[in-house]
């Protein structure tokens, strides 16, 4: 699950009331862990916690679902200062279990505890060993949300429209300083202490106060990334852990949104010649012309947006948003059809942005202490996305290179997808106004000495190009295993039988496939 860079609802509620100064977001960046991996005596009253699990309230989550947090330090710099509370959420094991497998479905920005009641049918099997369990980061969801206002659909958009028409990069240059303010204003004291090396450390917290004295992971896209730095932040700490949809860990953000917009153009390609066959394709019956008629529907759409049924505009680059989560599953091509040709024919967007929601029509799920599901800010999601990513990469081009490049910024990414471009060096130019962030990742995440680690990686996978699997394992060294999954889609676990059943093969019994063995194609599998 990769999220969008778009301010639509993500969920039903009011923004988030927290106000943080330019000076304070300017603070600093999160202090970075070693690789030792023993809790300091001032982390000793975060360790020495327990989960206290209860039913989920407010909410119409499964019956056998429950809920919980844990509580972490805002800074783990000095962890005497303020506190965050992190929501949690299990599926008990049925049998006897070996104690927790932590599960992250990507984003970044992406709610687990939602998810986990809306689909967590896929990990019912884990239960045969594990108790099942999830979490929101911080920042995300009922974890401290961040946000960048109400209304901050139209900051988006004008940035949008900037990157890509404007002929004055100064401004491209005020919008984006001006989206970052606004995001600094709104999204409360947590934004300075965001990002994976944080999150990773409240991965560590959690492992503790659920009982268990190593980590057993599953991470999907974006969690691929947490994992693998937990694995170098807390190598003696690492049990059964898996990798599915694997993210890189060196490609600077802009090389990221060039192989993501060729992904994409590709798994658009594909759904294409599929939709052509059909009659009722909104985009006609010839392979040819369908790509040149989603452009042009896009520019239509940017020129002469839509009202969608929250009273703001819907754009093209809505639409390309939309589009590009669709795409992660070919599961939802029949139902992408029928969306793009409600649009095309009655002007409807409903059935489209429920692609981009974000969490929209999941479970409304609270727990004591924290953010109330009603009070998640609407744009949390896309709020989230940008500020890990930014706090996750150090590279900040100054305004002169900004300037300077952006005209070929423009082509190269117009070349690797006429639909996708635009829309990608937008979620790139975003962090121009932020602090930079860690270089951790990039220079000290490699040559993991621990246990042995299952890296799976689709040859079709539109968000998370299967090079960046070889790449990862490459980097992370002898303890990861990679698996071929030959198949489409975003992830594998729940789109392969065999992807699924070597994963929990895996985690449930370590039992390891050789590194380099592979899944074939399965058109069968369900779930998406």
């Amino acid at each position: 699950m990769l999220a969008k860079l778009s301010s639509r609802p993500a969920f039903r509620g009011c923004a988030f009331t927290g106000v943080l100064t330019l000076a304070l977001l300017g603070a600093g960046l999160p202090a970075l862990a070693t690789a030792d991996d023993r809790p300091t005596s001032d982390l000793s009253r975060f360790y020495r916690q327990k989960v206290k699990w209860a039913a989920c309230k407010d909410g119409d989550a499964p019956k056998d679902l429950q809920c919980g947090k844990v509580t972490v330090p805002l800074d783990y710099a000095k962890p005497g200062g303020g506190t965050l509370d992190l929501a949690l959420a299990r599926y008990r094991a049925t049998g006897k279990s070996r104690g927790s497998v932590l599960l992250n479905f990507g984003g970044p920005g992406g709610a687990g505890v939602s998810e986990l009641a809306s689909d967590g049918k896929e990990f019912m099997d884990l239960t045969n060993g594990y108790d099942v369990v999830t979490f929101d980061p911080r920042g995300v969801g009922q974890s401290s949300p961040v946000s960048c206002g109400e209304g901050s659909d139209q900051g988006s958009a004008a940035v949008e429209e900037d990157t890509t028409d404007s002929s004055d990069p100064k401004v491209v240059l005020k919008q984006l300083r001006k989206a970052a303010a606004t995001c600094a204003k709104y999204s409360g004291p947590v934004l300075p202490h965001i990002g994976t090396v944080n999150a990773s450390r409240d991965l560590d917290v959690m492992r503790q106060a659920l009982g268990d004295k190593k980590l057993n992971y599953l991470g999907f896209s974006y969690g691929t990334r947490l994992g693998a730095v937990y694995a170098a932040q807390f190598p003696k700490k690492v049990g059964r852990l898996v990798l599915d949809g694997v993210d890189t860990l060196t490609e600077p953000m802009s090389e990221q949104g060039i192989a993501g917009a060729e992904g994409q153009q590709t798994a658009l390609e594909d759904f294409l010649n599929w939709c052509v066959q059909d009659i009722a394709c909104p985009f006609g019956t010839d392979a040819r012309s369908a790509p040149d008629r989603v452009v042009q529907l896009v520019r239509s759409l940017d020129q002469d947006p839509v009202q969608s049924d929250f009273g703001d505009r819907f754009s093209g680059q809505d639409l390309v948003g939309a589009i590009s989560q669709a795409l992660y599953s070919k599961q939802l091509w029949p139902t992408l059809e029928r969306a793009i040709a409600s649009l095309v024919e009655d002007g409807d967007t409903r059935a489209v942005m429920a692609f981009s929601s974000g969490g929209a029509g999941l479970p409304r799920l609270s727990g004591g202490g924290i953010v109330d599901a009603q009070d998640v800010p609407l744009d949390n999601l896309p709020a989230a996305l940008m500020a890990i990513n930014c706090a996750d990469d150090p590279d900040r081009p100054t305004a002169e290179q900004i300037t300077r490049n952006l005209a070929g910024l423009r082509a190269a990414y117009e070349q690797a997808s006429p639909v996708f471009g635009r829309y990608r060096l937008t979620e790139v130019l975003m962090c121009y106004g932020r602090p930079k962030g860690t270089d951790y990742i990039r220079d000290d995440v490699k040559n993991v000495h621990g246990a042995k680690m299952l890296l799976v990686g689709t040859r079709g996978d539109p968000a998370t190009p299967y090079r960046w699997t070889v790449e990862t394992a490459q980097r992370l060294g002898s303890s990861a295993v990679v698996l071929d999954n030959k198949g489409e889609g975003h992830t594998g676990y729940a789109s392969s039988k065999c992807v699924h059943t070597k994963v929990n093969d895996f985690l449930l019994y370590g039992s390891l496939p050789p590194s380099g063995s592979s899944c074939a194609p399965d058109t069968s599998a369900s779930g998406n």
